[in-house]
């Protein structure tokens, strides 16, 4: 039943896939990059299972959760011991060991971290689900495939810091009834541990008859690990055209551009008390906002949720469509995460550093905007931030889900 094995330049691809197809969040691409780096540089040559989830095997979801700014620079030693020590909580609280895992969601950060776990030599992970609960990064675990399943329950859920000596070792076990009150509850957590933590939930195995089954997003992992693949194999970077159009070959799902070769002139960012980066961000199509004729502000919760147009009188792209970065200057994607975010705006001189940014509309995928409560979720997000208005996908919104 294995689907394909992943080593080191796999990992590779997976990052600078999901760099675009996180829709600005999952976690920093340059410290996924240098995560791999590190775990290439231990000598590690190893080859991880892919496959469907077989509804068989005893499994869980695996990431990290908190602030990306928060976790700048996070290093290999700082994501295996979260997922270790996350892991061994794990497993004494649910009561069974773990097979294999699953990510929470497509991100540069938290598609490897499934990964790193499996190539751990102190659990009995052996395997990676091919796929997720969103197709793209989001905000709160309520916004995914498994928040909105009757019968995968999201606790026990553990949380842990990464700490590297027991006596440091700070973890948490939390029950809740739902995914929107275990998200207020973890991100409690995770922002007393110091903004990011290992997390382990929505446990399936033979108590809830393996309900990972049928609520997870197939084959995500495999399609960004060939999206990654794409660009870093191309010789020049590719057309932001043509990596739409690579987007909607492997996700059978529609992409376009709506900005290309703009740029980002002004960033307004902050961390929330539940460990999320909340910010805007200002497109031009000059890098001197003087000279721009168009203008779109983008409103991000970690993850990119609605762009306007100067231009126009609704919104360019709303969530739970994606908003997709990609620059043509480096053929790379990459996140809100501010080390990320570097390479396209000096935050000390206050002006674009002339790199260009585009922006792809990607569809959501249809399980995620079918699973019960999830676009009800992505409308409350929006009113937050100060939208009230239509969403796409209103079937969805308006029969209760």
């Amino acid at each position: 039943m294995v689907n394909d094995y992943y080593r080191i330049a796999d990992l590779k691809y997976i990052a600078a896939g999901a760099a675009i197809l996180a829709s600005g969040g999952g976690g920093s691409y340059l410290d996924a990059v240098n995560i791999i780096k590190e775990f290439e540089a231990t000598g590690w040559s190893g080859a991880i299972p892919v496959q469907e989830y077989d509804g068989a095997t005893n499994c869980c979801v695996l990431a990290m959760m908190g602030s990306p700014d928060a976790a700048a620079n996070m290093t290999l030693s700082d994501v295996n011991h979260s997922i270790a020590n996350t892991i061994s909580t794990f497993q004494q609280a649910a009561g069974f060991v773990l097979s294999c895992v699953i990510p929470v969601e497509i991100g540069a950060i938290n598609t490897i971290v499934p990964f790193l776990a499996a190539a751990q030599t102190d659990n009995s992970i052996s395997w990676v689900v091919d796929g997720d609960g969103a197709g793209r990064a989001v905000p709160e675990l309520p916004q995914t495939s498994y928040g909105g399943s009757p019968n995968l329950a999201v606790s026990p859920c553990s949380l842990a810091n990464n700490a590297g000596t027991l006596t440091a070792i700070q973890s948490a076990t939390l029950k809740a009834g739902s995914a929107a009150q275990m998200e207020a509850l973890a991100g409690s957590i995770t922002s007393a541990f110091g903004s990011f933590a290992g997390i382990a939930l929505w446990p399936s195995n033979i108590s809830n008859q393996y309900a990972l089954s049928g609520n997870y997003i197939k084959n995500t992992v495999s399609q960004t690990r060939a999206l990654g693949q794409f660009l870093l194999t191309a010789t020049t970077p590719p057309p932001t055209a043509i990596v739409a159009c690579k987007i909607a070959e492997l996700t059978d799902r529609a992409a376009v551009p709506v900005l290309t070769n703009f740029y980002i002139t002004a960033i307004i960012q902050t961390t929330t008390s539940g460990s999320l980066d909340a910010g805007i961000i200002r497109l031009d199509n000059s890098p001197d906002q003087s000279k721009s004729t168009e203008t779109h502000y983008l409103y991000n919760l970690n993850e990119n949720l609605i762009m306007y147009s100067s231009l126009g009188s609704v919104p360019n792209i709303i969530a739970p469509d994606s908003i997709c970065y990609y620059s043509e200057s480096n053929g790379l994607g990459f996140s809100n995460a501010t080390n990320d975010l570097a390479l396209y705006f000096n935050s000390e001189t206050g002006k674009s550093t002339g790199s260009t940014v585009s922006i792809i509309k990607v569809n959501a995928a249809p399980t995620l905007c079918k699973t019960p409560g999830v676009v009800a979720s992505f409308a409350e997000l929006l009113r937050n931030i100060g939208y009230a208005g239509a969403l796409p996908y209103p079937q969805e919104l308006e029969s209760g889900i």
